[in-house]
Order: C-alpha cells, then sequence, then structure tokens
C-alpha cells in the first residue's frame, strides 16, 4: 500500500518537512542500508526485490528490479549520473544495476539484467563505490571485500578488525584508500590495492560506531557511535589521524533545549503532562554531507560552512544539522510524535544534501515495515547557529568605538582637584625658592661671579683630528622596534629553558610589556619577577603578596600592576623594589580575580566577587628622601558593575592599547557577560557558553609593531576545564571554532593570540603547549619537553617568540625554525 501526505512539524522551529512518499514493504527494512542521489532513491520492497523511485518526476512508474534470491541488505548508487548505476547485496548475490537502461528494457516489457560481481561472500551489511565507480566494497562479519565493478572479480580482502563491520567508506578524493569501522569500536585506514592497515585507532567508546564520513574539502573523518558520541579527526597525508573534535550529540541537544528563545534557562526536567520523560540515547546511524547554496547562508557563516564543517546527522528520533567547527546544534528535525509524518522512530537512513536549498531523506522505520521519503526544506535564516543573546542597542557591539563617549558615561570622570595632584616646587626651610636660577649684580665684587677665573684648569686641543666614523653596528632598539614579520613560521623551537626559583613554584601569569623589552612573571607564592625579554641576567623581585599573583603592564611601561588572592592590589613603578600604591581588604572584601590598567591607563579595572570596580588613580613620581614615607596617591572610585546574575566573576578582559568600551567578564555560573562602560551597564549575556564556568577570557589586542583588520580585534577566546578552547566573534556573539586538541581537565590553562592574529597558543596538562591556525580546528604544531603542566602562554609584540610558563616554575622560549 503507498500513500503520500504533506505537512510542516510544529515542533521544529528551523527545518521545514514534506512527507513525498510512504510505502508499505513485506519484510522490515530498519536495518538496511538504503540509497539516495539526487534523481532517484532505492530501498528493499519484497526483501528480494529491489524498487527505484524518481525523485523528480512523481508521475514515473517505480522500477522493479529482480535477481537475487535473499533478502537484500545494502544498497548504493554510484559516484556521477551518466551512467548512473546502483549497487545491491544479499547473501548470495552482488549486483550492478544500470539504472538508465533498466528503466529501457523495463518500458519494452523485458526483464532489467545486471552484472553480478561478487557470489556467496555472506551477509553485506554496508556497500561503498569509489571514485568513478571502479571499485565496489562490501561489508561482511569482519572482512571487507573488494570487488571490480565491470566482472565477477575480488581484487583484495581486507582483515584485522576484532568485531564485525558496521561501515566502509572510500575516499571521495582517492579511491585507492579506504575508511572502516567496526563493532569492535575503532576505525581503519587501508591502502586498497596493497591491502595494508595504514592506520589504526584506539578503542574510541564503549558502544560500537555505526557510521562514518570522509569530508572532501577539509580532508576529516566523521564517526559516530550507538551512544550519540560523534568523533572528528583529521586524514593528512602521512596518515597519522589527529582528533579534532568530539561531542556528545544528546548533551548538544540538551543544552540547546535548556535555553529559551531571549536566552533564559529553563529549569527541571522535560516533562509532558506532569511526567517526567527519560531520555535515550541518540545513536548516529547516518552521517551526511550539508552543502547549501551560497545565496542561503548568511554572510558571517559562509567561511564556515564553504569550509565543509557541518554535517547532517540521522538519528533514531530526528535528523541534526551540527556545525563540527563549533559542536554546536544548527537546527533539528524532530519526527518523534508528528501527525504528519508516517515514521517516528527510525532504523536507517539515506541522506542527500545537493546544490538546490533541499535535503532529501530515506527513512526505514524501526517497528514497521515503512520506507518515507521526506524532503526537508533549508531557509536562509535556519543554517544560522542558534545564538542566545540579548543586546541593549540596536547596533552590534565592536572592541573599536565608533563614537566619543557619552556625556555621562563613567569614562569622563576625572579626578577633583588636579592641580592638587601635580608636584609642587621645592623650597628650603625658610621659604625661599631653592629650584630657581642664581641672578647677582655685576658690580658686586665680594660675590666673585663678576670676576675671570684667576688659574686655567685645562686648555682644549685645537688641532686634533676627527677620526672618520667606522661601520656602525644595528643596535637592539632598531630590532626591538623593526615591522613584525606576519608571514613567519609558528614559533616552535626551543630556545631558552630557565628556572624561575631554587623552589619549584607555579607560573600564575605571563605578560610581555608593550614594546616586548621586559616579561613580567606572576608565581604562585605571593611574589613577581620582572624579566629581560632574553630572559638573561638577574630578574627584579616584587613580594608582599599572600597568594598566587596576577600581573599586569600599563601602556607607558612605567608601571606594573599585582594583584593576588589576599584581597589586595599593588602598584609598582619600574625599577623600584616598592609600591607606590597599595589598595587592600578594606576595598575588597573577595579575594580580587582580574587586575589591569583600562582606557590607556586612565582607569584601574578590577574584578571583586561579583562586581567590576573602576578606579580612577594618580600616582606621586616626586622623590623626596625626607618625606618618602608621605605619599600624594590619589584613587577614586568611578565606577561599580554588577554582573546580571549576581555570581561572582571568574575572569576579566578588557584593551588597554586603545580606546575601547567594551569589557568582557566571566561568571562562576558558566556565564559570559559584555559590558559597554560607555554606557555602564551590561549590553550582552551568553548563558552557557561552555559546560563549566570560564577560567580564562583572551582578547585578540594586536600589537604596535604590527596591523591587523579591524574585524580581527572582535575575536576572542573562551577557555572552560573539561570543556576545550572557544573562538567568538563579538559582533555577533557567537561561537566561530572550537579547539580540542589539548588537554585540560582541572588546571587554569590559559591562551593568547600572536600578534599578527593568525596563531592561537594555548597550555595543556600533557606538558606541552599547543599552537592552532586560527582558521582550522587541528593543532598546529605540538611543544613538547616542558616538565610539568603548561599553565600559562604569551606571544612576544616585537617578534615571533613564545613564552611558556609551567606549574614547577619553568619558563622556555620557543622561535621559529631558521
Amino acid at each position: 500500500m503507498e500513500g503520500s501526505s504533506r505537512g510542516t512539524l510544529s515542533d521544529t522551529e528551523c527545518l521545514v518537512v514534506t512527507e513525498r512518499l510512504a510505502v508499505s514493504c513485506s519484510a522490515l527494512v530498519s536495518h538496511v542500508q538504503l540509497a539516495c542521489c539526487s534523481s532517484h532513491f532505492a530501498y528493499p520492497w519484497q526483501g528480494t526485490e529491489l524498487r527505484i523511485h524518481s525523485n523528480t518526476d512523481p508521475g514515473v512508474k517505480p522500477l522493479q528490479l529482480v535477481g537475487h534470491h535473499g533478502n537484500i541488505s545494502a544498497v548504493v548508487f554510484g559516484d556521477g549520473q551518466d551512467p548512473l548505476i546502483l549497487c545491491s547485496a544479499s547473501d548470495d548475490y552482488i549486483i550492478i544495476w544500470d539504472v538508465k537502461q533498466c528503466y529501457s528494457r523495463a518500458r519494452e516489457g523485458l526483464i532489467a539484467p545486471g552484472t553480478v560481481i561478487g557470489t556467496l561472500l555472506g551477509k553485506v551489511v554496508y556497500l561503498s563505490l569509489s571514485p568513478e565507480n571502479k571499485r565496489a566494497a562490501a561489508c561482511t562479519a569482519n572482512k571487507i571485500y573488494i570487488l571490480n565493478t565491470k566482472k565477477m572479480e575480488v581484487l583484495g580482502v581486507l582483515e584485522g578488525h576484532l568485531g564485525a563491520l558496521t561501515a566502509a567508506e572510500f575516499y571521495s578524493w582517492d579511491g585507492d584508500f579506504l575508511v572502516s569501522v567496526s563493532e569492535d569500536r575503532t576505525f581503519r585506514l587501508w591502502d586498497v590495492a596493497k591491502e595494508q592497515v595504514l592506520h589504526q585507532s584506539s578503542v574510541l567508546s564503549a558502544f560500537p560506531l555505526l557510521s562514518v564520513y570522509l569530508c572532501k574539502k577539509t580532508k576529516q573523518l566523521v564517526t559516530g557511535s550507538a551512544d550519540g558520541q560523534v568523533w572528528c579527526f583529521t586524514l593528512p597525508n602521512d596518515h597519522k589521524c589527529r582528533l579534532v573534535s568530539k561531542l556528545d550529540l544528546q548533551k548538544v541537544v540538551q543544552r540547546n533545549r535548556s535555553y529559551g528563545e531571549e536566552g533564559t534557562e529553563c529549569s527541571g526536567p522535560v516533562s509532558k503532562d506532569g511526567v517526567d520523560m527519560v531520555e535515550t540515547t541518540k545513536p548516529v546511524l547516518r552521517i551526511g554531507a550539508f552543502t547549501p547554496s551560497p545565496d542561503d547562508v548568511r554572510e558571517e557563516d559562509r567561511a564556515s560552512y564553504r569550509a565543509g564543517n557541518c554535517v547532517w546527522i540521522g538519528s533514531s528520533d530526528a535528523l541534526y544539522l551540527i556545525n563540527l567547527a563549533t559542536s554546536e546544534l544548527c537546527s533539528t528535525l524532530n519526527l518523534k510524535g508528528a501527525q504528519t509524518v508516517t515514521v517516528s522512530a527510525i532504523g536507517s537512513w539515506a541522506i542527500f544534501h545537493g546544490d538546490e536549498n533541499r535535503v532529501l531523506c530515506v527513512v526505514a522505520s524501526l517497528f514497521d515495515p515503512t520506507v518515507a521519503l521526506l524532503e526537508v526544506g533549508v531557509p536562509g535564516s535556519s543554517v544560522s547557529l542558534r545564538s542566545f543573546w540579548a543586546s541593549s542597542g540596536e547596533q552590534s557591539l565592536s572592541v573599536l568605538p565608533s563614537a566619543r563617549p557619552m556625556p555621562e558615561s563613567p569614562l569622563n570622570a576625572e579626578l577633583p582637584g588636579k592641580d592638587a595632584c601635580k608636584p609642587r616646587r621645592r623650597t628650603d626651610s625658610r621659604g625661599g625658592v631653592k629650584d630657581q636660577a642664581l641672578v647677582f649684580h655685576s658690580q658686586i665684587k665680594s660675590s666673585g661671579y663678576g670676576m675671570a677665573p684667576r688659574m686655567v684648569m685645562f686648555s682644549p686641543k685645537t688641532n686634533a683630528q676627527k677620526k672618520s666614523p667606522g661601520p656602525q653596528k644595528t643596535s637592539q632598539r632598531k630590532c626591538l622596534f623593526a615591522e613584525y614579520p606576519v608571514d613567519t613560521a609558528p614559533p616552535s623551537i626551543l630556545h631558552t629553558h630557565l628556572s624561575t626559583g631554587g623552589r619549584p613554584t607555579a607560573i600564575h601569569s605571563l605578560q610581555y610589556s608593550g614594546d616586548g623589552k621586559q616579561i613580567l612573571c606572576g608565581l604562585g607564592d605571593g611574589s613577581a619577577l620582572v624579566y629581560k625579554s632574553s630572559l638573561t641576567g638577574t630578574p627584579a623581585i616584587c613580594s608582599g603578596h599572600a597568594g598566587a599573583v596576577t600581573v599586569g603592564w600599563s601602556h607607558s611601561r612605567k608601571w606594573f600592576l599585582t594583584a593576588a588572592e589576599d584581597h589586595s592590589l599593588r602598584i609598582w613603578p619600574l625599577g623600584t623594589g616598592e609600591p607606590a600604591l597599595i589598595m587592600g581588604r578594606d576595598r575588597f572584601p573577595k579575594p580580587v580575580r582580574s587586575a589591569q590598567f583600562f582606557y590607556l591607563d586612565k582607569f584601574l579595572l578590577l574584578a571583586s566577587g561579583p562586581t567590576l570596580h573602576l578606579y580612577l588613580y594618580h600616582l606621586d613620581v616626586a622623590r623626596d628622601d625626607i618625606r618618602r614615607y608621605h605619599k600624594r596617591n590619589l584613587v577614586k572610585l568611578a565606577a561599580k558593575l554588577e554582573m546580571s546574575s549576581g555570581t561572582d566573576i571568574t575572569c576579566a578582559s578588557a584593551v588597554n592599547e586603545f580606546f575601547s568600551y567594551v569589557v568582557l567578564v566571566g561568571g562562576c555560573d558558566r556565564s559570559v557577560e559584555v559590558f559597554d562602560l560607555n554606557v555602564g551597564r551590561p549590553s550582552a549575556h551568553i548563558p552557557g557558553p561552555h559546560t563549566r564556568a570560564v577560567h580564562h577570557v583572551a582578547q585578540n589586542k594586536g600589537s604596535s609593531f604590527c596591523a591587523q583588520g579591524f574585524d580581527f580585534y572582535n575575536l576572542f577566546l573562551t577557555s572552560a576545564v573539561t570543556d576545550g578552547m572557544k573562538l567568538w566573534d563579538l559582533r555577533i556573539l557567537r561561537c566561530v571554532r572550537k579547539f580540542e586538541g589539548h588537554q585540560n581537565r582541572c588546571h587554569p590553562c590559559t591562551s593568547a593570540f600572536s600578534p599578527c592574529g593568525r596563531y592561537i597558543a594555548t597550555g595543556s596538562e600533557d606538558n606541552s603547549a599547543y599552537l592552532y591556525d586560527i582558521r582550522s580546528s587541528s593543532y598546529l604544531k605540538k611543544l613538547p619537553r616542558h616538565t610539568d603542566t603548561v599553565l600559562n602562554v604569551a606571544f612576544s609584540p616585537c617578534t615571533p617568540e613564545l613564552l611558556t610558563g609551567t606549574l614547577d616554575g619553568k619558563l622556555q622560549l620557543f622561535r621559529p625554525a631558521d
């Protein structure tokens, strides 16, 4: 019995589905490989018979093909349309069909013939055809038979898996290589001609791997398991796969469901009629390509989709569009409980996304002998990642300000009595002016100022010949102020290794001065060290805190600050071991989590508890030995900004290299808020960027030695324990890429942008640092040979150098290869 219905799922927000055809079969086809292409789809109908339907012309009578004696277990279309071939397999035969020729013979009333290419190979659970349809791969038990598609010939047998095979695919760009996945929870890369294993993965999951997909654009392998885990690996030329990203499909869906349209988190479990619904696992039954038309994708998303980062994932209850670069759910087509779709529980998928703005899906019911053809519409708005944020203004946020501060802005605050802050003239005890030049009348003989000198101390040489100037050496100052080489390779060669002290002390923070001449290092024992950029000589030591120290340079490079868990902040003049300003518990009832100079050194920006503190300050630089303990420093609170949720702040970041109004703040409730100090309040809120609280925010602040495009300054990084590192665009407040190659399970490892904006560095708990290209999710370089966990990284602003700091107090300086 056949029927069709049309409708739109009411519980889906982005995707619109139309059921074009529903067919009842004589036997269950829930675990059978179905086939779909741009023009046709195929499935087993009467067990041993094969049916082919036209997608383009519904009026064409379906084509029935006979030739198998056993039940058909796998069907696949070939690559290309001229001629379009179909391969089907059962226990007895594997047959190649020419679809065009079969239609021609059927119109003549004749039986359509096929070419048998394999016999009695066992139950084939999966079929794959190589590019240009030269080879066929048939998966039976734990073997892969490589067959010739032109005649009955076994070209090779690939063995090695310890469990039954579930899928195998040829490289879409090279038919000499193949990837297989198995119930032994591993995947293997094969050289088909040599019948050799090129790479074998470790055990990825506790459940069998069910599906595999190869992306030609990114040269990546994507595989999914029966418990909803999805892995993405690189496929380099040396066949040494690297893990790019991993996600749990069920957790991604739950995270997407837990937030409403306006970014408010929903509380409590999902329920229906007062009864809590139990969430089941979401097996990854099929992975398909996502290839939308460029006109249907928003401009900011085109780079991500053009790179092939999005895939369709068919599960037992829904079809999901996942962005692998960000591990985010783009859209969902939920078939469970839909009234207008015949199939609600799916046992098998076939997904085809062509050039048009539609996706064709052939689904087989898990419990009924039913097959349905679904056409999924992808409107332009649906291919945008869901971003849960609300902006108070009409214009998008940007690090670079577009207008002067508003009259009522906290940034316009000034210290009272500016003249009182200026250093006074020094006078003697009798009130006479000491710093004024003495002038005496020339006629007063007793003074001696009007008389000629009585003796000649020396006579200058008038006949000395000047030496010709020799070749001048290039000073280090000129080298430091040279333009940053933007086309250089990433710094990956170890140049200098240094220990900060006798006892192992964690390096809590690292920062270069703006001119790149000095390095500020905050330690876990409450002290700070000031090194030369070459890490030579004895460092200046600044002590006094009772906790791990966070450091920060001023833009003028004359001052630096230290803040710690002991509720205090200190500002130090460069070159002295005595603080010029101390702020303590009387101002900060909770530990100072973040501190820095802000707005080109006009303010001090501090985070303590749930509050951002903005202070105006004046530091007295006058030196008077008599009144050295009489400080004339001034500090005034200009603004206090509270987190909207009232949670404590874990980290904060703002730009001090140029005027900017934006401050990025992470909270204990896993949220990230964007404060606009021009208006003095939060302007945007991201409720759950990570599964854990964000412990570090890094902005692309650039460098005075290198120029970047304006848009690059709107990129920032967030890091969270166990949840990797994410790259965000401030203008749209959306994650644009996720980096997961490094290990970050318990320690707060930090990250940094290179001055050129091309590279990202981060610490890791495997005693290594990792370098990423900002355009790829896979790490570019791994910097091993550290003695402990790499907690902090910092790029030099003027030269291509990377400095790393470890948990045991070691500094390592890396430079590019010659």
